[in-house]
């Protein structure tokens, strides 16, 4: 195991502090102690008080056995845990986390916030620059988004990106509205975007009409 993996494995063991402890070993020994002590008492009663030496000493066996039997079943299950988080750390490097591919379908919306936040870190200086571009890029093949699913999403960062500090200039409307070309919006609506932006403010209606065009993300 290498030290990356054994790093992925202890994070996911500090979740349970699932390390077989002394505890553990003491419950064991502790338990099968008691239990070989009852069941000697049991076979070998003594003369007086049998009846009662019996049932004591079945008592005590029982309770041994299962004292042992808990610390046993505890250091089984961490072995077992420590045996699932190796598994899922070496065979996650090299195949695909189908866990994850499952969620974002569940829950496309969600994921879509990080395409949203990312475009409009890459809008706060005015310009998307190729590394920024390729990540963009890489986000959206993750999320299996179309050009215009995701050009959507662009148009959306860059009004938002634009309307922060409450004026929109020239360059900005030029990327709000190459991205609303992007997603294949009618001249129609990138007018009505251009004029809804005009006073670098939205009113609840714009907002609205913004809503219905671009998605609620």
């Amino acid at each position: 195991m290498d030290s990356e993996t054994h790093e992925i494995v202890e994070a996911r063991l500090s979740v349970f502090d699932d390390e077989p402890d002394l505890n553990d070993w003491v419950e064991i020994f502790s338990g099968a102690l008691m239990a070989m002590i009852g069941l000697y008492f049991l076979l070998n009663p003594g003369t007086s008080g049998t009846q009662f030496m019996q049932w004591f000493s079945s008592a005590v066996f029982a309770i041994g056995a299962v004292w042992a039997g808990h610390g046993l079943k505890d250091m089984a299950v961490k072995e077992i845990r420590r045996s699932i988080a190796v598994l899922e750390a070496t065979g996650r490097q090299d195949t695909v986390d189908y866990g994850l591919i499952r969620d974002v379908l569940l829950h496309s919306d969600q994921y879509k916030k990080f395409l949203l936040e990312a475009y409009e870190r890459a809008y706060e200086d005015g310009i998307i620059s190729d590394d920024e571009h390729d990540e963009l890029q890489a986000i959206q093949a993750a999320l299996g988004m179309t050009d215009e699913e995701a050009a959507l999403v662009a148009t959306r960062a860059a009004i938002n990106s634009a309307i922060r500090d409450g004026k929109i200039s020239d360059d900005e409307m030029a990327l709000i509205t190459d991205a609303a070309t992007r997603a294949k919006l009618s001249k129609k609506d990138i007018s009505a975007i251009s004029g809804a932006l005009e006073d670098g403010k939205l009113d609840d209606a714009e907002k609205d009409m913004l809503n219905d065009l671009l998605g609620k993300i």
